[in-house]
């Protein structure tokens, strides 16, 4: 049925987007995600940092960004403060160093909520997606039709569902270690 691959194809954008995200959400341990898709205003454009330096991570907490032009190194510091990530920049030339502070169990139980907030608006998203694709599918007025696409729409549904709460509990597992 190429309703059904449509919806999966949706769906996949929709899991794609939600991993994205979760990259961008702080753990205790240091990932070049964090902060790489920051934009920076660099030559009169916005760019993402990845754009304008290389990240590097030093253990146990530390991000690097070596900037390939020192002239960016304040704004590169600049906007990685003003993404309000809880870190704490500081430059020395061409290099910015990121200090991520531990986590305290208070931000760790915040972040968590932040990350089921998420998993929910992607499930809704999914749920519409599913409802629309319900409607298109009952049209039809062979009853075996119907049935088999709506059986698939949902197991299509339940598939993604188990993805995004094997995501979910993957990164709170990540962020309370």
């Amino acid at each position: 049925m190429e309703l059904i691959e449509q919806i999966k194809e949706k769906f996949n954008a929709l899991a794609g987007i939600f991993k994205e995200e979760l990259l961008g959400i702080r753990t205790n341990r240091p990932t070049p995600k964090l902060i790489e898709n920051i934009e920076v205003d660099y030559l009169g454009q916005m760019t993402p940092i990845k754009h304008i330096g290389s990240i590097g991570v030093e253990l146990p907490r530390d991000l690097v960004v070596s900037v390939w032009d020192q002239g960016a190194a304040s704004n590169v510091s600049k906007a990685i403060n003003e993404a309000k990530l809880g870190v704490n920049v500081s430059e020395q030339g061409k290099i910015i160093r990121v200090q991520l502070p531990e986590l305290t169990e208070e931000r760790k139980q915040e972040l968590i909520k932040v990350i089921k907030v998420m998993a929910e608006n992607v499930r809704i998203k999914m749920r519409n997606e599913r409802d629309e694709a319900q409607k298109t599918i009952k049209e039809d007025k062979d009853e075996d039709v119907v049935f088999k696409g709506k059986e698939r729409l949902q197991g299509l549904v339940d598939t993604f569902n188990k993805e995004i709460e094997d995501l979910t509990a993957r990164k709170t597992k990540e962020i309370l270690e």
